[in-house]
Parts: structure tokens; C-alpha cells; sequence
């Protein structure tokens, strides 16, 4: 899943666009990050700069990604160095996986200077270097000190040195005579690592795909004979003359769970039918498809850690507090044993007195009246342990009224609990975040919303809306609150409700206008109603769907929490692809 030189090559021809480009606006989505707007000819473009150990990449992106209310530091420098400057060029060494944006921009004194910011895309020792015109390090978005690494530092004041270039071959331009050399020199090494040894800027899953097109099982770099080293030298030379006229695939690899698993330049065929594999036609939708859902998860639970960790003990607060109720609700089903203990020395207070631990007494309550044991407390009174077994009998039946109302109660409450849960989840930006803490706090779970850094009024977001292909508007709510209010008040009698079946998620609307809604917007909008729920990821969702006049909200109900009579279940599959293409633009 890293991005190889070769791809970041293709990335560096496509955002050759902004070229000449000026820069309108920086900000600073996550310290590891940063978005840079660019002013061209042919309209405004958005560089996003990652420089995380598990998303380092750079691409032009089309995603809507929330900035934090404050500027970081490194963001207010970025403004203050690159505020209205243009773009001159953009470098690579070969296939290294380093970028240098050059940017000419204007200084306090009004004179025209150079700043260039090297981006280096190295797993975990990725970073974003802004240098002055000398090639001095300003500063970095990753600061590394001597304690750090003493073997390349990264501070401010520094030189800047770029990593050392190893020297390996170039798939443009390489020979078969060079090829084997190469391999030659790794000769006990699996194929595949040894071409990532030999050729620059490959990736390890585009490397194990030209071990397969020349072998069918892994073999070492010495065992090559000349005929599958044809194979290989073809291949490569193929995916080099693909990569010059562009005529490659960008594919990108999704599990049948839906976790999107890896991306390269080529197609990939060595899992088989294990992985669907998704075509693009350029690279920097490849990246911006394969990681804009992944961060804006990440982002979010970053920025709502705390909220999850609440969350989590709470629902195992209340999953340990109602496994007890449940126990000792089993405790109370041998009350009626008490009471016909009680019955039974009532009726036999003459054949036993103070002092005896048992009494053995004929139980008429079953057929041919057995005898039974009926243990005694002997420091009481025939009749005061008769009221003895009274007395535990109404205080377990008491137990089992109130133990039976609490589980309810405790079951309504984790159901809760878990649809908050989950649609924090799918929480988008610091808003969504904001809404559910305030929801939180009004239901008495927080003593105070503790809003995010820079909010001072939530402003409450609209529902999300869709179009059925045949018309039909569909709404979705955002959190618990939303739906109530979607649901409660802002839907008509006859308008279509859509729910999944027992599982967390949110209430979808289609509104009918007073009309019949078709087959085929309720199929849509159940498909709508599974992605937006716990079961996304899943291959078949039971969702429910019935008229609004037929969904009622209990009093006292949590919100969110409705019941429902008259509904109908359709089983569908989540369609991604469809969902995009249904939902409204703004």
C-alpha cells in the first residue's frame, strides 16, 4: 500500500497543471497534513500534502475535508511564506519518491524570493521540508532532532540534504543485459524483493505481480531461467511503454468486505477472485478514491477520541450492570417456592417448635402429597418462620417486577448508546462531532458538551439528500435528533419510512407527495439505509420499510427510538457507487 516512485512520477505529470498556478489559500486539515488551493487558467485546484506513515502521498483532490477553526503554527507560516505565490516548477530525481515544489514569493520587503517545499514519501519518515532559496531548512511539518536521528536531522537553520539515491535501474529505460546483472547480485533472494533491490520506484505488490508473469510460484533471483527472464524483462518493458502513452490501468483492490486493500499503476492479477479490483483513469483519482474515506475516518477519530473511549465504557458499563440484573432475575424464579414453603408451615405450625433446623411435611400442593424438607431458622418461631418465607417471597417477587423494568431499561438505553456509537462512525466533520456531544449532554451522559477547539454556536446541518432514479426524494438523518425530527415532524403521513432490521442506523425518508412511491425509489433508498447503518459493509441488510403514519415514538423514548406496525422487509446490498450517483449535489 506505499506509493512507489513510478506512480508518484505519474502523479507529478498530472499536477504539472498547476504549474505557473497561484496560490489562493493553505490550510492544515491534521498536523500531519496540508491542503494547498492553487488559482490557474484552467480554474482552482486542491494539492493535498500527506505526510502520515500510513497515507504519505501528494495529489491533486477533489475530497471536502473539515479544517480545524484555528490554524496550526506550521499552516500561519505556510500563509505568511506562500500567500499569492506562484508556482515556477516541479522536480523528481529519476522514480525517488521526493517532490520539490518550487514557489516564487514575495518577502516582507516585497522582494521576490524562492521557496521550495520538498516533500519526501517514505512511510514513516515521510515530511514536508520547507527550504529558502540557499537551500536552508525554514522548517518542517515533522521536526526531527539529533535525539531523534543523529544520521539526518531536520530542523530549522539546517542544509537540507536529500536521502541518499541508491543505485538501481530505471524500468524506462532499462536493458535485459542490465536486468539480469542486476538481479544476479541477490542471488538467495525471493524474486520479487530482489527486484525491488534492482529496479527504482517499484512497489511490493507491482514487484510479486512481475514474479507471477514470469513463474507461477515464488522463486529466487538465481533459480531465473533465460525464458522466464524474458518474461520478465517483456513485462516490465510492456508496463514502461503503457506508463509513456498513458495507457495504463490505475487499479485499486477492495476486499468483498469492502476494506479497500491496495492501488498500483498496472492491473493486478495475482489474487484472482479473492479481491474486486477497481479501474481509474488517472493517478491522482486513484489516491484520492483509495484514502479520502480511509482519512476522513481516521481524522475523525482522532479528533473524537476521547468520545469513543466514553462511549466504549459505557456500553460495557451498561452490558455489566444488565448481566447482573439478569442473574439475579434468575434468582427470582424460585419464589414460588418460597411461598408454598410458607403455606406449608402455616399449615403445620403444631409439629414443630423453636429450635429445630428442618421440619418434614407432606406438600398437598402435588399429587399424592410427597414429603419435603423445609429448612428452619432455629432461633424463630413456628409462625415467625413461616413470615420468614412470606416476606422472601414478596421481596423476590417485588425484585422480578423491577428487575424485569430495568433490563428493559438497560437494553432501550445500550441500544442507544450503540446507535450513537455508530453514527459517530460515520461522523464527517468537527459539526457532526459537535451535534452528538451536545445530544450526549442533553441526555444527562456529560455534564457538559465540551465543544471542539474555536465553535461557539452548532449550527444544526441539513439532513443528507438523494434522488431515486425515477424522481423520488429521499432524506437521511444525521445523528438521533435529526431523525426524530425527520421522522416526527418533518415527514407527511404518506410519505415512506426505512429503517434496518434490529441494527443501529439512521431513519431514510422518501417523500411521496402525496402520491404512491415506485418499487423501485423504496429498493434505493434501502440500499440508502444499509450503507448509512452498522451493517455498510455487509452482503445482504434487512431493512424494513412502512408508511409514517404507521411509526409512533413512545413517551419518554430515547432519541431516535421509535416503534413501527404494518412494515414489509426487502433485503438489499449496500451499492456505493449507486449511493454517490443518487446523492444530491450542492
Amino acid at each position: 500500500m506505499a506509493l512507489d516512485g513510478v506512480f508518484l512520477s505519474k502523479v507529478k505529470e498530472e499536477i504539472s497543471i498547476l504549474t505557473d498556478g497561484r496560490v489562493d489559500k493553505i490550510h492544515q486539515p491534521s498536523k500531519e497534513e496540508l491542503l494547498i488551493t492553487f488559482r490557474t487558467r484552467e480554474g482552482g485546484y486542491k494539492l493535498l500534502i500527506n505526510t502520515s506513515a500510513g497515507g504519505a502521498r501528494v495529489h491533486v483532490t477533489r475530497a471536502s475535508i473539515d479544517n480545524p477553526r484555528v490554524p496550526p503554527m506550521f499552516c500561519m507560516l505556510m500563509r505568511k511564506l506562500l500567500s499569492s505565490g506562484r508556482l515556477v516548477d516541479i522536480r523528481q530525481e529519476g522514480q525517488e519518491r521526493i517532490l520539490f515544489f518550487d514557489f516564487d514569493s514575495s518577502n516582507e520587503m516585497g522582494d521576490i524570493v524562492r521557496i521550495t517545499l520538498a516533500v519526501e514519501i517514505m512511510g514513516r519518515r515521510s515530511n514536508l521540508i520547507v527550504l529558502d532559496g540557499e537551500g536552508r531548512i525554514i522548517d518542517a511539518i515533522k521536526r526531527v532532532g539529533i535525539e531523534m536521528s543523529s544520521v539526518r536531522p531536520v530542523l530549522p537553520g539546517m542544509m537540507y540534504a536529500p536521502p541518499p539515491r541508491e543505485n538501481r535501474l530505471s524500468i524506462f529505460t532499462l536493458t535485459k543485459a542490465e536486468l539480469s546483472s542486476a538481479l544476479s547480485q541477490w542471488p538467495n533472494t525471493e524474486l520479487s524483493k530482489a527486484l525491488l533491490r534492482s529496479v527504482e520506484g517499484l512497489s511490493p505488490v507491482f514487484a510479486r505481480e512481475c514474479a507471477l508473469k514470469c513463474s507461477s510460484s515464488e522463486i529466487t533471483a538465481s533459480s531465473l531461467d533465460e525464458a522466464q527472464l524474458d518474461r520478465l524483462f517483456i513485462y516490465l518493458s510492456r508496463q514502461a511503454d503503457l506508463l509513456d502513452k498513458n495507457e495504463n490501468k490505475y487499479t485499486v483492490l477492495r476486499s468483498h468486505d469492502g476494506r479497500l486493500t491496495d492501488f498500483c499503476f498496472a492491473d493486478i492479477d495475482q489474487y484472482g477472485g479473492l479481491f474486486e479490483k477497481i479501474y481509474f483513469p488517472t493517478a491522482c483519482e486513484t489516491l484520492d478514491y483509495f484514502y479520502t474515506e480511509r482519512d476522513i475516518t481516521a481524522r475523525m477519530k482522532q479528533r473524537a477520541s476521547d468520545l469513543y473511549k466514553f462511549l466504549q465504557n459505557t456500553c460495557e458499563r451498561i452490558t455489566r450492570r444488565t448481566a447482573a440484573q439478569k442473574q439475579e432475575l434468575l434468582e427470582c424464579a424460585d419464589r414460588e417456592r418460597l411461598k408454598i414453603f410458607g403455606d406449608l408451615l402455616m399449615a403445620n405450625l403444631y409439629n414443630f417448635s423453636k429450635g429445630d433446623e428442618s421440619v418434614i411435611v407432606g406438600n398437598y400442593y402435588e399429587d399424592g402429597c410427597p414429603e419435603v424438607t423445609i429448612p428452619l431458622d432455629k432461633r424463630l418461631t413456628p409462625s415467625q418462620n413461616a413470615q420468614k418465607y412470606y416476606s422472601e417471597y414478596r421481596k423476590a417477587d417485588t425484585a422480578e417486577k423491577k428487575l424485569t423494568a430495568l433490563i428493559a431499561k438497560g437494553e432501550d438505553e445500550l441500544k442507544y448508546i450503540e446507535s450513537v456509537f455508530d453514527t459517530l462512525t460515520r461522523a464527517q466533520n468537527e459539526t457532526d462531532i459537535d451535534e452528538l456531544r451536545i445530544e450526549l449532554h442533553e441526555q444527562g451522559y456529560l455534564r457538559s458538551a465540551r465543544l471542539s477547539k474555536g465553535a461557539k454556536n452548532v449550527k444544526t446541518q441539513p439532513p443528507y439528500r438523494f434522488k431515486s432514479s425515477d424522481g423520488f426524494e429521499i432524506r437521511v438523518g444525521r445523528n438521533n435528533k435529526q431523525n426524530d425530527m425527520l421522522t416526527c415532524k418533518d415527514s407527511e403521513k404518506l410519505d415512506m419510512w426505512l429503517h434496518v432490521k434490529d441494527i443501529t442506523g439512521s431513519h431514510v425518508i422518501i417523500t411521496s407527495k402525496g402520491g404512491e412511491v415506485s418499487d423501485t425509489a423504496i429498493t434505493e433508498a434501502a440500499q440508502i439505509a444499509a450503507y448509512y447503518s452498522s451493517a455498510r459493509s455487509s452482503s445482504q441488510v434487512p431493512v424494513d420499510y412502512t408508511l409514517v403514519k404507521f411509526v409512533k415514538k413512545p413517551g419518554g423514548a430515547k432519541p431516535g427510538m421509535v416503534i413501527f406496525t404494518n412494515n414489509r422487509t426487502l433485503y438489499v446490498k449496500p451499492d456505493e457507487a449507486l449511493i454517490e450517483k443518487l446523492r444530491e449535489k450542492k
